[in-house]
């Protein structure tokens, strides 16, 4: 898990999300393994901005049925990034 790509799954876009972003905090599904300092690390590696604070969170996964089959969908980690003022992540402008 050295490369930031790996620790970096994909943004979360959901409304939630969408209202933060006016705070300048922009959300992402990360690795399950990785620390705070990690996800720091990756996001400025990879947006080319300036991280002040990383929130994370375990999300449990939720439990669905299939037909009389009772199951999972997979735990994940979740993290909200604050930038410093000024910084802007482009993926997210525009949705």
């Amino acid at each position: 898990m050295d490369r930031a790509e790996d620790i970096i799954i994909r943004p979360v876009i959901s409304e939630r999300s969408m209202e933060l972003i006016g705070e300048n905090k922009y959300t992402f599904w990360v690795d399950k393994r990785a620390n705070k300092i990690q996800i720091k690390k990756a996001i400025e590696e990879l947006f080319d901005v300036e991280v002040e604070r990383v929130t994370t969170m375990n999300v449990k996964g939720k439990l669905k049925r299939f037909g009389r089959n009772v199951g999972r969908t997979p735990a994940r980690k979740k993290a909200i990034v604050k930038l410093k003022e000024g910084d802007k992540i482009e993926i997210f402008e525009g949705l």
